[in-house]
């Protein structure tokens, strides 16, 4: 059941983490850098729900941790995005459908907001200060900025392929190979008129169903003397 979600997800956040190392990071834009991992956490947590989203936030968050020119803590931003997976997941419909297109970006201008806050804050605890050089209100208005503006090329994309990938595990398990088919060729082979009675024979008569054998519905000739 958890092989596509594994699979797709893997995918998703290799290829975040990678453009955002190789050319979002390398625009030199003021403030914040957009973040991509965390657009792609928000898109699979609102499909996948509180523990796909939580367990897709610590693995982004800890390839971000590691991945080269990491100059913070390992665990720091597997910390942040651990627990946004879990709160975005949380806001997740019934079915994974997302019915209006204000809420994704609503939850993103949060997300990005709170995230950049915590991730100062925990800076903070294990004494990393580099916030306060930068200045956190600037990076805290322009991580919003970018990232609500990056969020409708890659959210709806994100979560149009989550469900894609629930709708195949659920088409294969109980689709036409799975419980369903069994269902309908179990149901076919009991019908009332069905094959397992005959060619064409119903289960009380017919010219070769089981009503032509005497005991089974069907008219003993009498014996000629």
């Amino acid at each position: 059941m958890w092989l596509h979600r594994t699979l797709l997800s893997g995918a998703l956040i290799v290829a975040a983490l990678v453009i955002q190392v190789s050319v979002l990071a390398r625009l030199g834009l003021p403030g914040a850098a957009p973040d991509l991992l965390l657009l792609v956490v928000i898109g699979l947590a609102l499909v996948y729900g509180p523990v796909g989203g939580c367990l897709a936030g610590f693995s982004a968050g800890l390839l971000a941790d590691l991945a080269p020119p990491s100059d913070h803590a390992v665990g720091r931003y597997a910390l942040v995005l651990c627990l946004l997976g879990y709160a975005a997941g949380l806001l997740r419909s019934a079915g994974g459908q997302i019915r209006s297109v204000v809420t994704p970006l609503l939850v993103v201008a949060a997300a990005a907001f709170s995230t950049t806050l915590a991730y100062a804050a925990v800076g903070a605890l294990v004494g990393d200060t580099a916030a306060r050089h930068v200045g956190l209100p600037g990076l805290l208005v322009t991580a919003v900025v970018y990232d609500v503006l990056l969020a409708p090329f890659v959210v709806p994309g994100v979560t149009a392929l989550a469900r894609r990938s629930v709708r195949d595990e659920l088409g294969g398990g109980f689709g036409g190979g799975g419980f369903s088919g069994r269902r309908r060729s179990r149901r076919g082979g009991l019908d009332r008129r069905g094959s397992i009675f005959g060619g064409g024979g119903s289960r009380t008569g017919g010219a070769v169903g089981l009503g032509s054998v005497p005991g089974f519905g069907g008219t003993e000739r009498p014996a000629r003397r």
